[in-house]
């Protein structure tokens, strides 16, 4: 538009006209200008960066416990703990910010590139890694039955696409609650695509799908943040309680009950149990994740790299025998592998080891994919205008 009414009268006087841009820069009114303007606007949200990344160390130091914990009651009960909300914090992330998925041509083709391709390629690459590593020629290689850390691409792969039937039915929450107390109880369920995780699990991610921002909100609260502190001490007070008692496989979400030697009600009834429990514990933690900018907020964005990446070295030190050295069993030895983990899992989230493994993590893969007709239409409006603009500039 050139004109502009006046603020008193009819009339209408003509713009000046605008001088034409360098070459290669937009002009201020230009479709190139205002999508970085727009992209300017979106500013990425601190605290669930803040979170990812908390929650992925916490993932990682978990996995680094475990060749150790056999040999010290307060480790195994600080794994309980933190394997009661680390998963499930990040399960109900990953369901907030699958909320626009639509099952639309370009959310498909990110599903594929961002979730199913690294799952094909570290599903590969870990049999193949503890064939060479570990000496073990007759390690299968599966793409049916996820290996170590690959089942989360799984599952996450699984939830994406059903997110348009959880944002349809009345209730999907208890619903969702509902399948995973049946799989609990369901043995013949088998281990293809870890299929008791995917449903176990479940419940976290529909959670994620439901919520909105202010719920987040509400558990940043400063007397939710002053609750978390003796709710944290009584829950680790009964993992220590709980250590002889209790089979820690019941957090892992991976068994039904008559596998872990239990009853098949004890399934449903631990599920329920065990989703209030991680529910209190995920809202102490995201009580005390700062919602500023921190130095390890960028980090929030490469967590998939961490979280892939680091198994390799966990289990190169299983395999090794690495974790099989006296002193690393001694507590300073225990506290030497959990700041090890830490600062091992931060520098995987960099954007250095980001560029090195992108074509891993975040293939773009045109070629395997037709255009979108609604993409290709909107670029031929922008080329379009951007055409008329320049036309107008040099009339």
């Amino acid at each position: 538009m050139t004109n502009s009414l006046q603020p008193n009268g009819r009339n209408r006087a003509p713009l000046p006209p605008q001088h034409s841009s360098a070459s290669g820069v937009p002009t201020p009114r230009s479709p190139q200008n205002e999508q970085k303007q727009n992209k300017r606007n979106k500013q990425r949200d601190s605290f669930f960066d803040n979170a990812k990344y908390l929650a992925i160390v916490l993932v990682a130091i978990g996995h680094a416990w475990e060749p150790l914990k056999g040999d010290s009651r307060v480790l195994q009960a600080t794994y309980m703990f933190v394997y009661a909300f680390h998963m499930p914090a990040f399960i109900v992330i990953s369901g907030f910010f699958s909320r626009s998925f639509d099952a639309s041509p370009s959310r498909l083709k990110r599903l594929v590139t961002g979730v199913a391709v690294p799952y094909i390629v570290f599903e590969t690459a870990y049999p193949l890694f503890k064939r060479v590593v570990d000496d073990a020629p007759d390690q299968d290689i599966s793409l049916l039955d996820p290996w170590y850390l690959t089942w989360f691409l799984c599952a996450l792969f699984v939830w994406r696409l059903t997110t348009p039937l959880w944002k349809t039915v009345r209730w999907p929450l208890p619903l969702a609650l509902g399948i995973a107390m049946l799989a609990s109880a369901t043995p013949n369920i088998g281990d293809d695509l870890d299929l008791q995780r995917v449903l176990q699990f479940l419940p976290f991610f529909v959670l994620g799908l439901t919520m909105k921002p202010e719920h987040f909100r509400l558990v940043r609260r400063r007397s939710v943040r002053i609750a978390a502190v003796p709710v944290f001490a009584v829950a680790l007070a009964f993992a220590w309680w709980a250590v002889p008692r209790m089979n820690a496989a019941w957090f892992y979400h991976r068994d039904s009950a008559q596998e872990l030697n239990s009853p098949w009600w004890v399934g449903p009834v631990m599920v329920l149990a065990m989703f209030g429990c991680s529910l209190v514990l995920t809202a102490c933690f995201f009580a005390w994740v700062p919602g500023r900018r921190m130095w390890f907020t960028a980090l929030g964005a490469g967590t998939l790299y961490g979280y892939l990446l680091h198994g390799f070295l966990v289990k190169g030190g299983d395999y090794t025998g690495w974790f099989d050295q006296d002193w690393l069993h001694r507590p300073l030895g225990e506290v030497f592998v959990t700041v090890l983990a830490g600062v091992v899992v931060t520098l995987l989230c960099t954007k250095p080891v980001q560029r090195v493994f992108r074509f891993a993590m975040e293939p773009k893969m045109d070629w395997a994919f037709k255009r979108d007709a609604a993409e290709v239409a909107r670029e031929r409006e922008k080329a379009g205008a951007v055409t008329e603009h320049r036309e107008k500039v040099n009339a």
